[in-house]
């Protein structure tokens, strides 16, 4: 499977490149999905009336051509991940595509030497079978 890289963060909804213990690699992606009620535009987060700025903290997703509304994790449970990755375990190289689900995992924090439970997208490494967790971003 071939997957093609962004040229642009404008034609995204997510992002991420990240290292993974040692020699894991993991830089993983989600295209913005057409309107699902007039499919001409791409759905993205609504604007600012007055400073044309995208609210980065909406709740919801909004069709530029027809208005159409949707919540933000209705419609990002309905797209695809794309991933290239260096998995940790065995430094298998590949790219795979997953649905984008959020999934709550029990990692182990080193700073507070506790096992917690976050957010993250999970995906399987296809050599393997190890379980790639891209936890969300805590500051």
């Amino acid at each position: 499977m071939i997957i093609k890289e962004p040229e642009s963060m404008d034609e995204l909804v997510y992002f991420t490149q990240r290292e993974l213990g040692e020699k894991g690699f993991a830089k993983v992606w989600v295209y913005r999905g057409d309107c699902p009620k007039c499919g001409k535009a791409k759905m993205g987060k609504p604007r600012d009336p007055k400073t044309g700025k995208v609210k980065v903290r909406a709740k919801e997703y909004v069709c530029p051509e027809c208005g159409y509304t949707v919540p933000k994790e209705e419609y990002e449970e309905t797209l695809t991940a794309q991933a290239k990755y260096t998995c940790p375990k065995c430094g298998h190289k590949g790219e795979i595509e997953f649905p984008f689900k959020r999934k709550k995992v029990r990692i182990f924090d080193p700073e507070t030497q506790k096992k917690k439970s976050v957010d993250a997208i999970q995906f399987k490494c296809e050599k393997c079978g190890e379980k790639i967790n891209i936890t969300k971003k805590m500051a």
